[in-house]
């Protein structure tokens, strides 16, 4: 298998939580190839589309045997992009909050820790809805293709 030069993942994810609807866009980068993945989840809330954009990515990459190589995602969320730094305490918690219930999207965030063990992945945490600039912000692109999926499926509904 070739070796890429870079792989970089923009993601972003959105929710109506008025139908409870979430879109998530995943905007993978491999050398000058640009793959666009994008889903739909119902009664769901925004840090699970944040968390499966990420996630999604992760398992196109690992389904195409690139996960060998360094993964630097791009993402404005910081829930998404702490969850290195809160890995010791979340484990040492055994997923639990201090009253003793599972925290949110504990099978989302196992998930992603567990590609922590088996991939070189970096977090970048990228400004949230920039304004349209000549330069090309793959991070506005794929908040535009998160909300977009969920406007047509209230549209459709």
């Amino acid at each position: 298998m070739p070796e890429h030069k870079y792989i970089t993942v923009y993601t972003d994810g959105s929710c109506n939580p008025i139908h409870k609807m979430g879109g998530w866009a995943a905007i993978v980068l491999i050398d000058n190839q640009k793959i666009i993945l994008k889903g739909k989840d119902v009664n769901t809330t925004h840090q699970r589309m944040e968390l499966l954009a990420v996630l999604k990515a992760l398992e196109y990459l690992q389904q195409n045997q690139l996960l060998a190589q360094q993964v630097n995602i791009c993402a404005d969320s910081q829930y998404v992009i702490e969850i290195r730094r809160r890995r010791r305490a979340l484990e040492a918690n055994d997923f639990l909050t201090k009253k003793g219930q599972p925290i949110r999207n504990d099978d989302l965030v196992r998930k992603l820790i567990s590609y922590l063990d088996n991939a070189t992945i970096e977090f970048t945490k990228v400004a949230a809805h920039q304004k349209i600039t000549e330069i090309e912000n793959l991070n506005r692109e794929a908040d535009k293709l998160a909300r977009s999926i969920i406007r047509e499926h209230i549209a459709n509904s």
